[in-house]
Parts: structure tokens; C-alpha cells; sequence
């Protein structure tokens, strides 16, 4: 304890960045971001909070005429309570995270003199960040001090978005250290007496994945929210000139707005909610939409993947004929979106988060700050929102019927409306302000801190590879699903070797569609999940987009000159738009009448269309590119992943699966499949015929090649045996 017999002395690190007491550079760069004013906000909470005496946030020195003199005071004063605290390490110029590895252990030894100079010792260390957990974890071993550690982002998590954007393995290596940051996470965890984390998910994601994970450490203490910026309605909200400007292309402007804020992103999934509205007279009669998704100019000067998004949602605007019922500004600025959220709620509105994942949620503890109750998907952080908060309605982000019903039950209520938006006024303030964070934080470092509260660690044993070397990938239909029973065993296997093994499923279906079968058939999220015909990939968790296999496959793809070429043959018809995807036409086909594959091929080569065909159950044909299919989006991923062929099984049931099939990879075709497509491959190496159908076929298959030991075809273990 501090001088003060009952008060705390507690020292924050964040050691990268750019940190000062007012005016952050927010989004100056990588380093400056949500991070710095996490740490900023959670310093000053504790600093007002009556059990702190003083509360250190220590942060790197930086001396260096292109960035303000601000960040070279060796300490800058903010309360009497608390200081921001400069360290000197290495160099005097400002250095981003990556490179500043080799600099820490000296940061930590010029911390060690600071508190000697200072004659006191913090009750309580936190580290933010691997670069703090690996200072962190060195001063509490040194001082005998506990230590607390927040991630923030974790290096096996970020770096499948880094390789996802298109870098190679070695790239990311060389650029960003990955295998010195893994390492410091790990010595984190090993370290810390508690980790902290903002949602049960990211336990369940990310954490999981280290070898130093431990349930019992982990504890959810979500960030604060700014309740001086965001606020309910004064009064004259609806008289702005922002209300004028959001709603000036509206029939009807003077009714309720059911209001979206987020990025133009796919997973944010707001086409759906134009859908729920576009297929609701009901709710068109009481409301208007206004969409937030970013700012733009041009829609064809977005990145592609935001493209598409605003492509699909015209399109869907354009099919209900909603145009004078919707708004979707081009631009808004920072600073005026709490004022966006008092619109909508003076308006009497709701806000609507229908994201397919949601790790988090802040903008759903601005609305319900800022009197707008709640309508959100029932995918990750809002369930504990409204857990909390009782504020809202959760939502079932791919069943666009769950959406219309709980906006609906809210806007034609207005009891129910008024009862939530004064819940969730309550609910913010008590477990989302910053002083309701600094009172669960102080009630779970004292005990800590007093020592009668000691985390008791189960033995762990580190894995030889720093990250998994083998994978295990799947077919949707008539493969993993068919007897759930099996299927659940199978998850729990998978679920077991998790540390070691990659699951990945590759379906013909489109994401939308996988992921509601998935959910129906309680399918967890898997590392890596390929749709459309092997045209999509995308990455655990939040299903990040694998970028680079986008433009890859992008190469000669004129899906403007196929359709025609393609729309005159017999026995072809296009399937609905629901089945189209970017990189995908399907069709139905009859064979019976239609063109062989061969001949359909040939037309398309006398255009100079070359393609990947792919016919699936006889009934089902999808045109692609030609460097797309499932079996050269998996030979992509085991190339990025750095996972040799040998080491991925393959258990295939269609003729698109054929591809994943042949060659170095281990396969199998269960029971249910011997028949169809795949009966050919019957005499191949490495293709087992397994005995049982469906998910315990899967299961036998992995038993023949000892697939979690050996991982090897029993033939080829006694060929090398003799």
C-alpha cells in the first residue's frame, strides 16, 4: 500500500504510442489509436476512484522534432493523484511498437531506478500490450510486485489479418517480430495474477490459444464509456441543421429513425436490415432509416470489399423501392456522431446493430447513453450488454424476420420504448461509465494485492511449434451435417486439439448461407472458413477477409461478358440472387437437356473466357474464376500458414471437393458419399473410403491416420517401418 495505509499506489505501462493529458493524435498512426486512450481514460478513473493515492501511467520518452515537445517531459502532471511518467529507452526518436523489442529490457531496468529515485514501489503493476506484458512481466518478478495484464489485440489473432491483407509469413516475421511478440504474451500470462478482457468471446477466441491460458486468471471488466459526451436529448435536437442534413432526401422526415452506425463491411451485415425494412410495410409506416457506414466520395474509389457493401445495399434500396424512406449520408464527422444518436432518440427511434459478429459493442453503449434503446445481434459482446443493461432486444443477425419483430415491439410500444431507453440511461452508468469500471477493477486488484487472493496455476505444457502445423478441413452438407450426434462428438475433438490443429470448412455455399447452417447445427466458428466454391475465404475470429485471394483470383475475371455467352444455352437457369456472390454465377442445371461440362467449357474458351467450372450433385453449376476452387484455396492457405500438404485432411463429399482431394493431402469420403461423385477416386493413395456416415466417418478417417500423432497413411508408416 502507498503511505497512506489504505489507499493504492497502482502503475500503468503503455509503452508505445504517442500519450499526453489532452489533445490525443488519435489515428496519427497504428500506435496512436484505441489503445492510448483506453489507458488515458482508465488511469484518470482510477485516480478519482477514493481507495487510489496515486495512480503512475508510464509510458516511452520521445525526443524528437517531428512530433510535439510534449512527449519528451519526463513527467507531465495531471491531478494531484496522477502523472503521465516518460522512460527513457534506446534511441531519442519515436519508434513504432515492432521495432522497440530490443529497447524494453532497458526501459524496464530505467523503471526499476525511477521507483528507487522516487522512493516508492507500486501496490499493483498493468501492463497494456505484449511490449508492457514482457516489461511487466520483468518488474514484477524483480520487485515481488503482482502484475495485471491487458492484451489489447494478441500476435496469433493479428497475424492471420496480416496475412490475410496479403503479406507472406516472412513478411510478417521480419515487419512486425511476431514470434518475440507471441513470446512476450506468453510470458505474460505466466506472469499475471489476473488477465483482464473486455468480453467472454475473446477469452473463448483468442486467449485459448496460448499455452500459458488459464480459465481461472481471465476476468471480464468491459472499458468505460464517456457519459460527458454521450447524453440523452436537451431538447432542439430535431431543429439542427445535422437533423436537416440526415434526413433532407426523406419523404416523411418528422417520424421515428431507426438508426445504423458502422463500417461498410460485410460482417456488419447492414443489408439485412434494409431487407427486415424493405419486406416491412409496418415498420415503413412508423420509421425511417438512416445508415452511418463511414464516409465516401465515390463508391468506386472504396477499397473493394466496401464496394461491394454499398453495392448490395443500393441494390437493395433499388428493390423495394425505399428511396424516400431511407438516408445514407456520404459524409459525417467525429465529433458530431453523439449527436447523431440524441436525433435518433428525440426522434423516439432505436439503434440497430445486426453485425453477424460483434466482439465487443460500443456503439451500442452510445446509443443506450445517449436514450436510444437497443436492437442487436445475439453474436458475442451485445449479450452482455443487455444482460447488464435490460435495454434492448437481441436478434438473430441471419433470420431478417427477428429484426422487423423486436423493431416493431419497440416502436409501436412506447411504454416498453420509455422503460428501456430509462434502463439502459441506468445500466450504462452503472457498469459502463469509467467509474463503474474503476470500482469492479479496485475490487479485483485488492484482494491481489493483500495476498489472500493467490491464482493457483495448473501445470501447462509449451508446444514445440510456435503455431499449429497441421489442419483439418470439411465440407458443410452430407459431411459434417447429417447426425448430430457424431457431430458434436467431432467439435469436441476438435475443440481438444485446438492448440495444435486448424479447422477449416469449405462449402459451395455463400457466406450468409454457411454461416446460418453452421449456427443451426451449433458448428462453432472455425479458424478458417472458405464459401462460394473456394471464391471466399475468410479468418477466425471476426471473419476477416482474406484480401489477397480476392485480387488473386480477380485476374481475367469478366463476369459481364459470361452471362450473356452462358444465358441462350438450354437446361441452364440462373439460381436467385441470394445464391450470386462477387467471384460466383450459379446455375441449375438439368443434364438431361443441357450441354456437357466440356462442351460448355469449349464456348466459353472461343470467347476467350477461361474458367473454373465446377458441377456439383449433378444439379448444380457454379462458374468461377479460373485460380479459384476449393482445392487452390486450400493449397493457398497451407502455403500462407506454412502448413505442409502431408499434414491437412480433407474430408471431401462432392465433386467440388475433388481438387482438396488429390494429391499430398490426406482425404477421406464417408459412408453416405461411396456412391456419388467421389467414387472414382476409390483406388488413389491417401483417399480413405471411411465405414461410417457422416461426422463419424470424419472421426474413423482421423483414427486411420493417427492424424494427432503420427498423421500419416498407415500404409506409408509400414512401408517406412519395413
Amino acid at each position: 500500500m502507498s503511505e497512506q495505509s489504505d489507499q493504492l499506489y497502482i502503475a500503468i505501462f503503455s509503452i508505445h504510442g504517442l500519450i499526453r493529458g489532452s489533445d490525443l493524435e488519435l489515428g496519427r498512426d497504428a500506435d496512436t489509436g484505441g489503445q492510448t486512450l483506453y489507458v488515458l481514460e482508465l488511469a484518470q478513473a482510477l485516480a478519482r476512484h477514493p481507495k487510489v493515492a496515486r495512480v503512475d501511467l508510464i509510458t516511452r520518452r520521445v525526443v524528437d522534432n517531428t512530433v510535439a515537445n510534449d512527449y519528451a517531459k519526463p513527467v507531465e502532471t495531471l491531478s494531484d493523484k496522477l502523472r503521465i511518467v516518460r522512460i527513457d529507452a534506446g534511441a531519442d526518436e519515436y519508434i513504432a511498437k515492432e521495432q522497440l523489442w530490443d529497447y524494453l529490457d532497458g526501459f524496464a531496468d530505467n523503471v526499476v531506478n525511477f521507483f528507487h529515485d522516487s522512493g516508492a514501489t507500486p501496490d499493483i503493476l498493468h501492463s497494456h500490450y505484449a511490449d508492457a506484458g514482457h516489461v511487466g512481466a520483468s518488474l514484477s518478478h524483480r520487485l515481488g510486485v503482482p502484475l495485471i495484464h491487458t492484451g489489447h489485440s494478441l500476435g496469433r489473432v493479428k497475424r492471420r489479418r496480416l496475412l490475410a491483407s496479403g503479406l507472406t509469413t516472412q513478411e510478417v516475421e521480419e515487419r512486425y517480430n511476431m514470434t518475440r511478440r507471441i513470446e512476450a504474451e506468453e510470458t505474460s500470462l505466466a506472469t499475471a495474477e489476473r488477465v483482464i478482457t473486455s468480453t467472454f468471446q475473446e477469452i473463448e477466441e483468442q486467449y485459448e490459444l496460448y499455452d500459458h491460458y488459464q480459465p481461472e486468471q481471465m476476468r471480464v471488466l468491459p472499458p468505460g464509456t464517456d457519459l460527458v459526451k454521450f447524453t440523452p436529448p436537451v431538447g432542439g435536437e430535431l431543429k439542427s441543421t445535422l437533423f436537416n442534413e440526415l434526413t433532407q432526401h426523406l419523404k416523411a422526415p418528422g417520424k421515428s429513425i431507426i438508426l445504423a452506425l458502422s463500417r461498410p463491411d460485410k460482417r456488419k451485415n447492414i443489408v439485412a436490415l434494409i431487407d427486415a425494412y424493405g419486406q416491412s410495410p409496418e415498420l415503413q409506416a412508423l420509421a425511417n432509416l438512416v445508415i452511418i457506414a463511414g464516409n465516401r466520395d465515390d463508391i468506386n474509389d472504396l477499397e473493394d470489399g466496401a464496394q461491394e457493401v454499398f453495392h448490395e445495399l443500393l441494390l437493395a434500396i433499388d428493390h423495394y423501392d425505399i428511396y424516400s424512406k431511407v438516408s445514407m449520408p456520404k459524409h459525417h464527422r467525429r465529433e458530431q456522431v453523439s449527436l447523431i444518436y440524441r436525433i435518433a432518440a428525440a426522434s423516439g427511434g432505436v439503434f440497430v446493430n445486426p453485425a453477424l459478429t460483434e466482439p465487443f459493442g460500443l456503439t451500442l453503449i452510445e446509443a443506450a447513453a445517449s436514450g436510444l434503446p437497443i436492437v442487436a445481434t445475439e453474436d458475442g459482446g451485445p449479450q452482455d450488454i443487455i444482460s447488464n443493461c435490460q435495454n434492448g432486444i437481441l436478434i438473430d443477425p441471419l433470420q431478417t424476420s427477428t429484426i422487423s419483430t423486436a423493431l416493431l415491439k419497440l416502436l409501436q410500444d412506447k411504454h416498453l420504448w420509455q422503460q428501456y431507453v430509462e434502463r439502459g440511461l441506468t445500466g450504462v452508468r452503472n457498469h459502463y461509465s469509467w467509474d463503474a469500471h474503476a470500482d469492479s477493477y479496485i475490487t479485483l486488484v485488492q484482494p491481489i494485492i493483500e495476498r489472500s487472493e493467490v491464482l493457483v496455476r495448473k501445470p501447462i505444457q509449451r508446444r514445440k511449434e510456435l503455431y499449429r502445423d497441421r489442419a483439418i478441413i470439411s465440407d458443410l452438407d452430407q459431411n459434417l451435417i447429417g447426425a448430430e450426434k457424431s457431430l458434436q462428438q467431432l467439435i469436441e475433438v476438435l475443440r481438444q486439439h485446438r492448440k495444435s490443429s486448424k479447422f477449416a470448412i469449405a462449402t459451395g455455399r455463400r457466406f450468409d448461407s454457411a454461416l446460418r447452417i453452421m449456427k443451426k447445427h451449433n458448428i462453432p466458428e472455425p479458424d478458417i472458413l472458405i464459401t462460394s466454391g473456394g471464391t471466399e475465404i475468410y479468418y477466425a475470429p471476426k471473419y476477416s477477409t482474406d484480401i489477397a485471394w480476392s485480387k488473386h483470383i480477380d485476374h481475367d475475371w469478366s463476369p459481364h461478358k459470361v452471362k450473356p455467352l452462358l444465358a441462350e444455352l438450354p437446361g441452364l437457369k440462373l439460381q436467385p440472387r441470394t445464391e450470386q456472390s462477387r467471384f460466383k454465377i450459379s446455375y441449375y442445371i438439368d443434364p438431361d437437356i443441357a450441354p456437357d461440362i466440356e462442351e460448355i467449357s469449349s464456348l466459353l474458351h472461343q470467347h476467350e473466357q477461361s474458367l473454373h467450372l465446377n458441377l456439383a450433385f449433378g444439379q448444380f453449376l457454379d462458374v468461377m474464376p479460373q485460380r479459384a476452387s476449393k482445392g487452390l484455396a486450400l493449397r493457398y492457405i497451407a502455403d500462407r500458414w506454412q502448413i505442409p500438404l502431408e499434414r491437412v485432411f480433407v474430408a471431401g463429399g462432392s465433386g467440388a471437393d475433388e481438387d482438396m482431394m488429390r494429391g499430398n493431402t490426406l482425404a477421406a469420403v464417408v459412408a453416405n458419399r461411396h456412391n456419388e461423385e467421389l467414387s472414382q477416386l476409390v483406388d488413389i493413395e491417401r483417399i480413405y473410403f471411411a465405414s461410417q456416415p457422416f461426422a463419424e466417418g470424419i472421426l474413423e478417417a482421423l483414427a486411420y491416420y493417427d492424424f494427432f500423432n503420427e498423421c500419416k497413411d498407415p500404409k506409408e508408416r509400414a512401408f517406412t517401418d519395413e
